[in-house]
């Protein structure tokens, strides 16, 4: 592919940027009371100001990563997951705000994860890998914050699982950060979200070259499985109007006339398929099991007698909570019953409710009133001249 010359990206792009790692001295204790040497994989977008107050964390979602804008080469197709909200002039604008993007624990970008070595044996972690909880991932992007020298998060932002982190940050160090954006997202799963994340480590666990999650030392991966699980979840973040706009009952190959005997393939069907194997391509099973383990235990309320308003009662930063209309996985339901637990414990809280026909994928999708809300929002933020 020739490369796109630099002046040949979008203005409003961060540009070419350059993943960056940091290995901690000292194994970090886990709340499953294993300790576990940690290497973080992140990347910044702007400029730490001089009074360090404009740093902004991006905690993503569950088949996330630290790349979420711009390009890390000239040739790239294709930018960071949320570029479309990380850039100069965008909603978190760069020109106002350093903004840092991590690839959490357990992650098979580059972070420490199950594909790692496990230093004990000389060969991957695997299954053995330490369990993980939300509560872990913001322990270690605190560390990760303190390494880069910063005191305050002028805000902690994140969707779906990632809104899980950032309301976690909030009950863990209510001092470190000022601004929380939780964006279609829970306090905890329901159980038929539960259910479809069992159903989809089935799938993994229950392909023949799983292994007992140790593939890698027979030299393969439990793709089927991976690629099924990845269909079973792709579904469900979409809405059915957003299918039925995309696919209808369109055909791919075959037809319904008589005498036809050339087997029927829907669009929709031949699309999920090249998702799952796509996904399988680039993700760990071992890290999807991980991921959505900790999915499932998140429950913020667990701790403060399932009061939801006691969880936030010692927290101190204002509160961005959106939700969107069609999403039927962490559905608008779940986000008010966030800032209603907010308001009760008297805390300042905005919430959005945005129309939008795409499911539970409408928070990574360019929309115009949900730009304008986050927009706003961030433009409130006060980092000085």
């Amino acid at each position: 592919m020739p490369l796109r010359p630099f002046a040949a990206l979008p203005q409003d792009s961060v540009g070419i940027v350059i993943p960056q790692q940091i290995d901690f001295p000292e194994p970090v204790l886990l709340s499953s009371g294993r300790a576990l040497p940690v290497r973080i994989v992140y990347e910044t977008y702007g400029t730490l100001n001089a009074a360090r107050n404009n740093a902004v964390l991006i905690c993503h979602a569950l088949s996330g990563h630290h790349h979420a804008a711009g390009y890390h080469s000239a040739s790239d197709d294709k930018p960071g997951w949320w570029d479309t909200y990380i850039g100069p002039g965008k909603p978190i604008d760069t020109n106002r705000f350093f903004v840092v993007s991590l690839n959490n624990i357990g992650g098979c970008n580059g972070s420490t994860g199950p594909a790692s070595i496990n230093p004990e044996t000389g060969k991957a972690w695997g299954p053995d890998f330490p369990k993980l909880r939300v509560r872990d991932w913001v322990k270690t992007q605190a560390m990760l914050m303190d390494a880069l020298g910063i005191g305050v998060w002028a805000a902690v932002i994140g969707g779906s699982l990632g809104g899980m982190q950032a309301m976690r940050w909030c009950v863990d160090y209510p001092d470190r950060l000022r601004h929380c954006v939780a964006i279609a997202s829970a306090m905890k799963l329901s159980a038929q979200n539960i259910a479809f994340n069992e159903i989809a480590r089935q799938a993994i666990t229950s392909d023949p070259d799983f292994h007992d999650g140790r593939y890698l030392d027979h030299n393969t991966s439990p793709r089927k499985g991976l690629a099924i699980a990845r269909m079973v979840g792709h579904v469900t973040y979409l809405s059915s109007d957003a299918m039925g706009q995309k696919f209808g009952r369109d055909l791919r190959s075959g037809t319904f006339e008589p005498g036809n005997d050339a087997k029927v393939e829907f669009q929709v069907g031949s699309y999920l398929r090249y998702q799952g194997e796509s996904f399988s391509d680039r993700f760990d099973a071992n890290t999807y099991l991980l991921m959505t383990q900790a999915l499932d235990y998140f429950d913020l309320a667990r701790e403060f007698n399932d009061n939801p308003a006691s969880a936030f009662a010692k927290t101190s930063s204002r509160f961005m909570v959106i939700s969107f209309t069609t999403d039927w996985r962490f559905s608008p339901e779940r986000s008010r019953e966030i800032a209603n637990a907010l308001i009760r414990a008297g805390k300042s809280v905005s919430y959005a409710e945005i129309d939008s026909e795409y499911g539970h994928d409408a928070f990574l999708i360019p929309i115009e009133r949900y730009q304008k809300v986050l927009s706003a929002y961030m433009r409130s933020i006060d980092i000085g001249a």
